[in-house]
């Protein structure tokens, strides 16, 4: 029976030449976009076992889709974990991730100093849903554990603090947590897979925004999880459940950014040793902030903790002069720009007090030693002579 026009258009770059394509002899060097909010299938039983785990394939985009697949497994690989997820931002991966460890009645101990809209959702939003939280010094151990409750079902922290760098014990926190049988989640998204692999230190589970090194170039948000495929497929569900998917455009530009995520990283991890020397020992510099410098207080933990002899693209500094001469420093930083965000290509700066944790109170900014002088650097892959002779410009005007 012949077609009509409208009938023959209405088909028209409809799915059925993937099936033609799996059976030629070459495939796209580069996974196609795929732009589609469902799948398609030509009996009953192929949806029954996809449904019931007898079968792989995919339904509907919101629950998964074969980009945001490439995208997961690809920093499974990375991590050295079972699994992984992608989600539509760095905080959708985060709290879904921690109400599948956490209900109504349970307690979480988190270290005090992180990304601001983190510390917000466990300070304000979980006492909503009856989650109690507890902050505690996590650069002792034994804070951590004294801070542990009969009901704490999870223990939270960062690889790299945002925005003081400091760095914790994974292997001793997660031995703690472990043995009291709560689950130790831990932000990776200052380090990335390059500079350290939580999995591999003890942690269930490696959570970022890949907006950041993951994602690497400033053009998508995202967020991601890794781990055993027991808690991925927990988070999974919430995932399904909440829709924050990360798109199929997105989740191929994450992809394409991961090839070159260990080039990135290692460029911008030597730039940032090098600045960091450099304000360590400029005049108009209180205090320098990174963990790669011998001066620091976890440079040994760091050394024995993270890979490859590197310490991340991230560094801070307190600028002499508080509010004053750190907005003039951020005013005349020429190509350097004032980025609320970071770890894209160009080395940028940013005011976590007036940004990532503008919400915190001038109290809490003091106890978590967040000054109005400090200003925090995203090292970039630019030669590193240019990015100190635009530092040294702007500091020798204070």
């Amino acid at each position: 029976m012949s077609e009509s026009i409208s009938t023959a258009l209405a088909h028209a770059g409809d799915g059925q030449a993937e099936k033609a394509l799996r059976q030629y002899r070459s495939v796209p060097e580069v996974q196609p976009v795929y732009m589609t909010s469902v799948f398609a299938f030509d009996d009953v039983k192929s949806v029954d076992d996809i449904y019931e785990g007898a079968a792989d394939g995919y339904v509907y985009a919101r629950m998964k889709h074969p980009n945001s697949d490439a995208a997961a497994s690809a920093l499974a690989r990375a991590d050295g974990a079972e699994a992984g997820l992608v989600f539509s931002s760095g905080m959708a991966a985060i709290i879904l991730s921690i109400i599948s460890a956490v209900g109504a009645g349970d307690h979480i101990v988190s270290s005090p100093v992180l990304y601001g809209g983190v510390r917000d959702y466990l300070e304000n939003e979980l006492k909503r849903f009856g989650v109690e939280v507890t902050f505690t010094d996590f650069s002792d151990p034994a804070s951590v554990e004294n801070a542990i409750r009969p009901n704490t079902k999870l223990v939270y922290t960062e690889t790299i603090s945002n925005p003081l760098l400091a760095v914790p014990d994974i292997p001793a926190i997660a031995e703690i947590a472990h043995r009291h049988g709560a689950a130790f989640f831990v932000d990776n998204t200052f380090a990335s897979p390059i500079v350290a692999q939580p999995i591999r230190l003890g942690a269930d589970l490696a959570l970022y925004s890949a907006t950041k090194y993951l994602g690497g170039h400033s053009d998508l948000v995202g967020g991601a999880a890794t781990g055993s495929k027991e808690w991925i497929g927990r988070i999974q569900k919430k995932l399904t459940l909440y829709g924050a998917t990360l798109g199929a455009a997105e989740s191929w530009l994450l992809a394409r950014s991961l090839r070159t995520l260990d080039l990135r990283v290692t460029r911008q991890s030597q730039n940032a040793l090098k600045i960091a020397e450099f304000l360590e020992n400029h005049p108009a510099v209180e205090r320098v902030y990174y963990p790669g410098l011998a001066s620091n207080r976890d440079h040994a933990l760091a050394s024995r903790l993270f890979r490859n002899g590197l310490y991340g693209g991230m560094l801070s500094a307190d600028i002499r002069g508080g509010v004053e001469a750190a907005t003039y420093v951020v005013d005349h930083l020429g190509f350097i720009k004032y980025v609320p965000s970071l770890a894209g290509t160009a080395t940028s700066v940013s005011y976590p007090a007036k940004t990532s944790h503008r919400a915190y109170s001038k109290a809490e900014l003091d106890k978590a030693g967040i000054s109005l002088g400090q200003l925090r650097f995203s090292a970039g892959i630019e030669d590193a002579d240019d990015i100190l002779a635009q530092l040294d410009d702007a500091l020798r005007g204070l």
